[in-house]
């Protein structure tokens, strides 16, 4: 889990890097061209053809679609915002994924873990700070992303447990691939050869990293595994300041502290529930 957070760290930080050359939209296009063939090949090796059958084909397109709008939203927030600030907005995923259970699933929410979710927005509004002189409005698109991950997350759970993580995997990186493509026209710009390699290494860690976390779960209680998420913010600020010169304030800090304890205490109650 450790490694394949930290992957992910560093897929968001080459993201961050090409965000100055290249438009939102054609990096989700480019990151997921690449990956096509890494996943897919990936995927026959591990499962064979029954990795690319579905009966749920409809539903991977829309997280597909969900999944460009959550890309587009994060890497608009990182041309604006520090990498571990935006990494700190990241963590609300975990109380929209409690928040909307409620009225997408009609899932039970007791008042414990309404308390964490509205804990957990506090946390969030110590970060963006509305209405305050440092209030960056790129910390919303940062935000918008992780309401689209939760909505990526929920509809998992609508999807046969019979389709294994390599099919999820395999449409989860063929339908953004689409759908940005659809795109291209109205934003591409030739690809410098020197942006050639950042862009596979975008590929690479994003897909090892997305890997990595699926074989975590497989292997151990999400209650154990998933409070890990967390250092994801030990990396982004260590590259942050290596690469840009980037240190978060206290604020930033403190609003991360009050996310993290409100997504460790969902983790543990959504567990001891099931």
């Amino acid at each position: 889990m450790c490694v394949g957070i930290l992957f992910l760290v560093v897929n968001d930080a080459f993201a961050k890097w090409l965000t100055a050359h290249y438009h939102p939209v054609q990096i989700v296009f480019l990151r997921n061209l690449v990956a096509l063939p890494m996943v897919v090949a990936a995927a026959l090796a591990v499962s064979g053809t029954a990795a690319l059958r579905t009966r749920h084909l409809p539903l991977h397109a829309a997280r597909g679609l969900l999944l460009v709008g959550g890309s587009v939203c994060f890497f608009m927030g990182l041309m604006y915002l520090p990498l571990a600030e935006a990494t700190s907005l990241i963590f609300a995923a975990p109380i929209f994924i409690t928040a909307l259970s409620v009225p997408l699933l009609g899932e039970e929410v007791g008042w414990r873990r309404w308390t964490a979710v509205a804990v957990g927005f506090v946390g969030v509004l110590i970060i963006v700070r509305p209405g305050f002189a440092a209030f960056q409005p790129a910390s919303l698109f940062v935000l918008a992303t992780a309401m689209f991950y939760a909505l990526i997350m929920l509809s998992a759970r609508r999807i046969s447990p019979s389709e294994g993580i390599w099919t999820l995997m395999v449409y989860l990186v063929l339908f953004p691939l689409l759908f940005s493509a659809l795109a291209q026209p109205a934003v591409w710009r030739p690809v410098e050869i020197g942006h050639t390699p950042a862009l596979v290494a975008l590929a690479v860690c994003g897909t090892l990293g997305l890997g990595l976390i699926s074989q975590a779960f497989r292997m151990a209680p999400a209650a154990v595994v998933a409070p890990f998420d967390y250092t994801a913010l030990l990396w982004a600020t260590l590259l942050g300041w290596v690469v840009w010169s980037e240190l978060p304030d206290q604020w930033t800090y403190a609003g991360a502290a009050v996310i993290i304890a409100s997504g460790v205490y969902i983790i543990l109650r959504e567990t001891a529930k099931s």
